[in-house]
Order: C-alpha cells, then sequence, then structure tokens
C-alpha cells in the first residue's frame, strides 16, 4: 500500500548540537517532530579489505543515502582520483561526484511512484523518476551538475526566485569580518528561497515522495563553528557571542523555521523523515589529512630533511597562530615553507607573493598552480606531487581521512616499492603513526590505520586509491610532534569545521510510537527506510536496511 513520504536532509547537521538546541528549546520544530516520532544517530563505517573503519567523506555519504549502497559496492570511495601512470590527481567539481550509472538514486521507482527530488547533494538527474528532478541550485560545492527534468524547469527556478548566492562559493574564511558578513547574509537569504521554492514544488502535484536537502546547514558548519563552539581552539579568539549571538545557531533556527513551514502545507497524513549523513565538529582535516600527513610522509622518505612547517620539539609549544598575514589558508601554509636563515625566513613572510611562486624542497610552490588554475592547487599535499615519483610512500590529497599512497613497481609508473616489501613498508609506516600525537595536550592522533588491499597488486577498480586509510582521534590541532620526524608547526587553521562520521534520523508518521528511540543505523540505510515508509520495494543489491521496518508493517497492518 502506498504512503506519502516527505524527505528532508539537513546536510552535515550535527546530531550532539541538534540534541543540545532541541532540548534548549532553540528548534522547536524538530523538537516537536521528535516528540511525534523516533529519533537516532545514525555511524558510518566502511568495508576496506583490512577491515571496517569510521567514515565521514561527505559526498560517499550522501551516495550510499542516494543508492542504498557501501562504497565497495560502487567503486565511489572519493571525488580525488589519482592516476598511477602520470602521478596526477583530479578533481572536478562539477562531475566529480558519482554517475549512477550501475546503482540509479533511491527514488528512480518508474512510473507507479510520482517523485519530486530538489537539491539533494551529489546527486544527477537520472531516468526512471516520474516527476520532476532539479540538481545544483544550490548547496556546498555539491560535486554534480545544474540541471533538471524537465530541462527547463531549472532556469524557470531561477527566473521565478534567483540564484543561490551560496552555490559552491563558501570556504570557511574565518579571519575575514567581510566574509562573516557575506556568508551569514547568503545563508540566511538562501534559506529564506529555498523554503519558498519547496513550499511551491510541494503542491505542485500529489507527490508519492518529496526529497530534498538543506545544504545551508554544511556551510554553516563548516564557517562558523568557531564562533559558536568552545570546544575549537580558534574560539577564545574569534567568537563575539556577547555582541552578535550565536551565528551558528541563528542559522540552524531558521532552517527548524523552514521545515516547520514545509511541513505546514505537507499532506496531514504523510510521514516525515529528516535526517543527515555525517555530522560537524571543531575541524581535524584539513590540516592533518592537507597538510601535516604529507609533510609526516615527506620526512619519512627523506630523513633529515623539512618541508613545511618546522619547528623545535625540543622546546616548548609555540602559541596559536590567530591571525591571518597573507589574507588565504594556502599563502599562510606557504610561508611556512623550511627556512633555516632568519633573515631568509623574514623575508618570506613579509614578501610579496609574486616573488615566492619558485620551488623549494622540491615542493611546487601554490601561486603558480593557482593561476593556472590547477585543480586542488590550493592545497598543500598537491604541492609535494612533484616528488611522488621518488617517494617509496606519499599522501593523496583528500577531504576527510589520510590517504596514503605506496609507490609500487609494477602499478605505479615508476614505482620503486617491490611487491615483496610491501606489508613490510605498510607497517613501518602504521607505527611512524601510531607514535604522532598532539604537541599541545601530547595525546596520540591516530585512532586507526587500515589497509584497502588484500595484496599490493590487487587490480580491482572499484578499490580506494590510497593503501592505508588514516582515521584520526577527534582531536583538532596545529601542532604535531613525532618521535621519528619531528616536530610539525604551528600551522594557520583553515576552515572552522570539518566532517564527523555521526549523523541522525528523525520521522514520524502512522506507526511510529511518540518520542521513542532509534538504536542503531547508517547513513546507507536511509534510501531503505524511506521505500519502506512508501509501501515500495526494497532492492535486493542495497546494503542498506529499513529502519524502521517494524513500525512501518504496524502501520500497513493497521490499516
Amino acid at each position: 500500500m502506498k504512503k506519502q513520504v516527505i524527505a528532508i536532509g539537513l546536510d552535515a547537521a550535527e546530531p550532539k548540537l541538534v540534541e543540545q538546541w532541541m532540548s534548549e528549546g532553540h528548534l522547536p520544530n524538530l523538537s516537536k517532530i521528535k516528540q511525534q516520532g523516533i529519533y537516532g544517530r545514525l555511524h558510518n563505517s566502511v568495508n576496506y579489505q583490512g577491515g571496517l573503519a569510521e567514515f565521514s567523506s561527505t559526498e560517499p555519504l550522501w551516495v550510499m543515502m542516494a543508492t542504498g549502497c557501501l562504497p565497495h559496492k560502487t567503486g565511489f570511495w572519493d571525488t580525488i582520483t589519482y592516476d598511477p601512470k602520470t602521478y596526477q590527481v583530479g578533481c572536478d567539481s562539477v562531475y566529480g561526484g558519482y554517475d549512477y550509472q550501475e546503482y540509479k538514486p533511491f527514488y528512480a521507482l518508474g512510473d507507479d511512484y510520482k517523485v519530486a527530488a530538489f537539491d539533494i547533494p551529489v546527486t544527477r538527474v537520472c531516468p526512471g523518476v516520474n516527476g520532476i528532478q532539479i540538481t545544483g541550485w544550490g548547496g556546498h560545492h555539491p560535486f554534480h551538475p545544474s540541471d533538471s527534468e524537465p530541462k527547463e524547469l531549472l532556469s524557470s527556478i531561477i527566473e521565478q526566485y534567483g540564484e543561490n548566492p551560496v552555490y559552491r562559493k563558501d570556504n570557511g574564511i574565518w579571519w575575514d569580518k567581510e566574509y562573516f558578513n557575506w556568508v551569514t547574509q547568503s545563508v540566511e537569504k538562501s534559506v529564506a528561497t529555498r523554503t519558498q521554492v519547496c513550499c511551491d514544488l510541494l503542491q505542485k502535484d500529489d507527490w508519492d515522495l518529496f526529497i530534498t536537502g538543506f545544504g545551508e546547514t554544511h556551510t554553516l558548519g563548516h564557517d562558523l563553528y568557531n564562533l559558536s563552539q568552545p570546544d575549537h581552539p580558534l574560539y577564545p579568539y574569534t567568537n563575539k557571542i556577547d555582541t552578535l549571538g550565536d551565528p551558528m545557531l541563528k542559522g540552524f533556527q531558521q532552517v527548524d523555521q523552514a521545515i516547520g513551514k514545509i511541513l505546514a502545507i505537507a499532506p496531514e497524513n504523510a510521514s516525515v523523515v529528516l535526517f543527515a549523513v555525517h555530522g560537524m565538529g571543531a575541524n581535524l582535516t584539513d590540516l592533518l589529512s592537507m597538510m601535516l600527513l604529507p609533510e609526516v610522509i615527506y620526512r619519512f622518505n627523506f630523513p633529515g630533511k623539512a618541508a613545511l612547517g618546522y619547528g623545535d620539539i625540543n622546546q616548548p609549544a609555540p602559541p596559536l597562530i590567530t591571525r591571518n598575514i597573507r589574507n588565504g589558508w594556502s599563502a599562510e601554509v606557504w610561508r611556512q615553507i623550511y627556512e633555516p636563515n632568519p633573515l631568509k625566513k623574514l623575508w618570506h613572510t613579509w614578501t610579496h607573493k609574486k616573488f615566492l611562486s619558485g620551488s623549494k624542497h622540491g615542493l611546487l610552490s601554490p601561486y603558480p598552480l593557482m593561476d593556472k588554475k590547477v585543480e586542488l592547487s590550493w592545497m598543500p599535499a598537491l604541492w609535494y606531487s612533484s616528488l611522488w615519483s621518488e617517494m617509496k610512500a606519499f599522501a593523496l590529497p583528500g577531504f576527510a581521512d589520510g590517504h596514503i599512497r605506496i609507490n609500487l613497481k609494477g602499478r605505479d609508473r615508476n614505482g620503486i616499492v617491490e611487491p615483496s616489501e610491501y606489508d613490510a613498508l605498510c607497517n613501518e609506516i602504521t607505527e611512524v603513526l601510531y607514535r604522532l600525537i598532539d604537541g599541545r595536550s601530547k595525546q596520540s592522533l591516530v585512532k586507526q590505520v587500515v589497509r584497502t588491499r588484500k595484496s599490493p597488486l590487487d587490480d580491482d577498480p572499484k578499490l580506494p586509491d590510497p593503501d592505508l586509510i588514516v582515521i584520526w582521534q577527534d582531536i583538532p590541532t596545529d601542532l604535531v610532534d613525532s618521535p621519528d620526524v619531528g616536530r610539525i608547526g604551528p600551522v594557520t587553521y583553515n576552515r572552522p569545521g570539518g566532517h564527523r562520521e555521526n549523523g541522525f534520523l528523525l520521522a514520524k508518521g502512522q506507526g511510529i510510537a511518540p518520542n521513542s528511540n532509534l538504536s542503531t543505523g547508517r547513513a546507507v540505510d536511509i534510501g531503505a527506510t524511506i521505500l519502506n515508509l512508501m509501501g515500495a520495494t526494497i532492492p535486493n543489491y542495497f546494503d542498506g536496511k529499513p529502519l524502521l521496518q517494524s513500525l512501518a508493517t504496524l502501520s500497513q497492518e493497521t490499516n
């Protein structure tokens, strides 16, 4: 029996904060749904060849939600790709998401169901959807093209409501007051416009499924976390809550009001599912994965040398860097290039960037890379790429966990590691990683190192590019100490907020007991849960399982 469902994704909405703000009365509409239905956290893990590991990467998690499949089945682990024939990486910000050729979105249900899918992150317009699809009107760097079905629908929405002011423009520039003013005003406008579009689309037809996503919550977390939460290291230096209020909370309150408006015009008997595929906390990975790990692996390969962020491990921890001299994170990191001569270091810190375009220590300067619009030129991990062919192992660019590639003979073009040496090298690197500590708290930084291959020359195209995945402890830091490679840092913080593996699911509807608790679940289960609430068939190939199956079955039996 078909049942109507309204599904709304809150991109990167941190469950701990949502729970706190609901309990404090700041999110009355979400609180009302929780009281009327079920709530629980989602905890994400994926299957590598070396075992299970936590997973917090945005784009694959949205694809897991949409397809019901884990990455080992889709082969979509990351938006960044590596070519072993050239030692080059790519990251197409428009077409770098999953292509949905092998596995379609769960809502591609054919003629039997009417579906409206508006602005769901990391999805594409796909065949098999009876209704409307719109992608790329807004969202936080959504890795898919702007498109619609019918084709003219997106252009008509832009003509009627305007372009989204945040789309592909938010970058977490915490040190810039003008950026703060822009992002807070733009998010407010984006939420208001999205709400109107959703309300108008919802009333266009009698939809069996209306599904949408609020990308603005992702922007709020990435850009404003340091102004909201005391666990961010920059909070004591940057928060202005006494004068500005909590800007991150203000944004979530507007989203809560938007949900109230959308549900006020939804069919009375429709089930409602609100979800976040992952959460957000103080940023770990921009420094640890994008800059500090590549430097650790550089020093591992070239003992006694340092390229970026040299520090004296025998001295007390230097103070946090709380102002941005060069007004850009890449420039801030590049000014940390190692220079033992103090006068030359001072010149490098303050001179005009046009004089800093040459390579140093074998690293590529970001300035000519950015001038040439090289993909990922802003990310420090890429600056080491000119040396990868000479290294036994190197850190690949990544947006979440740390990624390490072994330069293997018979696989990588100029591989220097024999397959027979692979296991020993992986073990050696793993031991070095487990000895990394936070230079401030002296706590261990690495939670888990997991292998992605059972054999070094396994050429399954669905395996991830890295050989080792580094899962970090929940410790934001700008300073890393190692008994093996010395001190790295301090380094200027980049975006304030970073991804966490835990999301949430909130649902109400007929057969769902009020104030009930969801005990388990992952992002990959969301599609199956929605299909089950709709009374639709769940494909046999799904890895995801319906989280509310018994409740939905009870609902069907009572009718």
